[in-house]
């Protein structure tokens, strides 16, 4: 109900993680960063900045920092519709609560709420796009339908430079793809990997020339998703939070 109240009609069960050790990574993030949070109660105009001090998995519990005043804090503690939202790596995260306590943290008065059981990391093309790995290199492969006569039907395949909630960029070393903006093809295959290959329509939203070292030219196209049903979103969105542990990990020293 909360996720409703935020979004209207807009729907957002794509882009909602129910994974409990993702979420709690991501709460521990948001820790280790200090990062700013805003919290709001009822969907109010009135939004406190605050901040998650700890995440305690055995107990379930995510400890916060109080609101400034005993009048926020008194609303918080009485409300059955709490939102956090924040932006992590570029990607909006929001959770909701139904229950806010009061508890010590350190000797000092702190907030707690119970680890939510989903929330939303809402990203979207124009947010944030993953670069995919150089060296194990994903490939979509396009079918060219056959001409008016019923000749020159054929595939493609090239290789993705990036993905994203909305689209893909791909490359097409021998130019063989029809590159005219707003282009689509259909069934496009992308070999996704840990699963299933996703097959999905794509638009040609822009063209880009790009001469390489070897003084060799190369084109790259920047590709929409034409409605993708939800299985594949959901693959899609999975793979990317795939990438996005790996690359942290290696950013961290643990990968």
């Amino acid at each position: 109900m909360a996720f409703n109240k935020k979004f209207g009609a807009e729907d957002v069960s794509p882009y909602q993680v129910h994974s409990r050790r993702e979420i709690i990574a991501l709460l521990r993030a948001m820790q280790e960063r200090n990062q700013l949070v805003s919290m709001q109660v009822d969907g109010g105009a009135d939004a406190v900045v605050t901040s998650v001090l700890a995440v305690d998995e055995a107990g379930g519990l995510v400890v916060i920092d109080r609101a400034p005043t005993n009048l926020l804090n008194q609303r918080l503690l009485e409300s059955d519709n709490v939102s956090f939202e924040t932006v992590l790596d570029n990607i909006r995260i929001l959770f909701f609560t139904d229950k806010v306590g009061e508890c010590l943290y350190e000797n000092l008065p702190a907030l707690y709420i119970k680890i939510p059981a989903t929330l939303v990391r809402l990203q979207r093309r124009e947010h944030y796009r993953v670069p995919t790995p150089v060296a194990h290199p994903l490939r979509c492969t396009i079918l060219i339908p056959p001409d008016d006569t019923g000749t020159g039907g054929t595939t493609i395949v090239v290789t993705l430079k990036d993905i994203s909630g909305g689209g893909i960029a791909v490359v097409d070393e021998k130019k063989l793809l029809d590159n005219t903006i707003g282009r689509v093809y259909h069934a496009c295959r992308i070999d996704l990997p840990g699963g299933s290959p996703v097959v999905v329509d794509l638009q040609v939203r822009n063209s880009h020339e790009y001469t390489l070292a070897s003084g060799k030219s190369i084109r790259k196209l920047g590709c929409m998703f034409v409605d993708p049903p939800r299985p594949t979103m959901a693959a899609v969105q999975r793979y990317i939070t795939k990438l996005e542990r790996e690359r942290n990990a290696r950013a961290t020293g643990m990968g």
